[in-house]
């Protein structure tokens, strides 16, 4: 497996791109003028196959700055909207693992309108049909349990801003480690991970799977013993 400025790769041919984000790297370039994803990927694309000029690398879907895991890229336009098109009819699936405090039931949906705040940069649960708002829905299953923490792992449904957060810490389960929405301290990385994707390869129509764990020598992966990530995975399908 390829590495690339911490990025790993782990799928390439003429269409897809499939990485591994590390925490803290923003998946597009922002104010902060910080190395992102995006460019990163663009840039070695241009060396590896020595293209001139512009390249062309589409975002299909994106993870928050601290949040590790899977991303899929598309090298032709052809791809990029093929694959939106399956992010719109919820047949590219995702899945995430996430340390959270308090006992979650072992299986559970969540159903919640999120608003955003483009001012702070926050999202936050308010009441349904709220003007500006955009329905939410996941679901969730325990995996494990670590002291006063449970291991759930995660499907999206919609792809909203900050939505796994919010829709976890409005429930009661803030992730551990989330300074924005959970009451993380400094110094602690965001207890999610993308470790699941699922896809239609946009021009064999080939099902794809990718599969990353969080890696298990940080905190507070490494609290959960192996059995606990050995397990089924994938039990939201």
């Amino acid at each position: 497996m390829k590495t690339l400025r911490g990025v790993q790769i782990v799928y390439e041919d003429n269409h897809l791109l499939v990485v591994v984000k590390p925490p803290n790297m923003p998946t597009q370039a922002d104010a902060s003028g910080d190395a992102d994803l995006h460019s990163t990927m663009k840039a070695y694309i241009a060396e590896r196959y020595h293209k001139p000029g512009a390249v062309y690398l589409g975002l299909v879907h994106r993870l928050d700055r601290p949040v590790g895991g899977l991303v899929v890229l598309a090298r032709t336009s052809k791809a990029a909207d093929r694959l939106s098109a399956q992010v719109r009819q919820k047949t590219l699936s995702r899945e995430y693992v996430a340390a959270v405090r308090g006992k979650p039931p072992e299986r559970g949906e969540l159903l919640d309108w999120l608003l955003k705040d483009g001012r702070t940069n926050t999202v936050r649960a308010v009441p349904p049909h709220t003007p500006g708002a955009k329905d939410a829905r996941l679901r969730f299953a325990s995996a494990g349990a670590a002291g006063d923490l449970t291991l759930l792992r995660v499907r999206l449904f919609t792809g909203r801003s900050h939505q796994i957060r919010v829709q976890l810490s409005h429930a009661g389960w803030p992730i551990w480690g989330d300074a924005r929405y959970g009451g993380g301290r400094p110094g602690e990385q965001i207890a999610l991970w993308g470790a699941h994707l699922g896809l239609i390869h946009p021009t064999t129509q080939k099902a794809l799977a990718f599969d990353c764990l969080p890696p298990r020598d940080a905190m507070p992966w490494r609290l959960f013993g192996d059995d606990v990530f050995e397990s089924e995975r994938h039990i939201l399908l």
